[in-house]
């Protein structure tokens, strides 16, 4: 909660600064561009971070199953015949 709250701030913060600034129509415009540029890759960025996080998690518990496996299968009393 407090980081969407912390966003959404800084999101209108940002908005009313450019609104404010003593410029002209189309400096402000580039600026809000370059504003709504920064918001979507930083979502982009963070999808990814976490798109890369959930595959090493499964990854991860993907390689434990198969460790718990061969150590559950693993007899270490048994005799092998020559």
């Amino acid at each position: 909660m407090q980081a969407a709250v912390s966003f959404g701030i800084s999101l209108v913060a940002m908005a009313y600064g450019i609104t404010q600034l003593p410029l002209g129509t189309w400096e402000r415009g580039f600026l809000a561009l370059g504003l709504i540029f920064v918001v979507t890759s930083t979502f982009t960025l963070a999808k990814c971070v976490r798109d890369r996080q959930e595959v090493e998690e499964v990854t991860n518990r993907v390689d434990k199953a198969r460790l718990d496996k061969l150590i559950s299968e693993h007899d270490p009393f048994e005799v092998k015949a020559l």
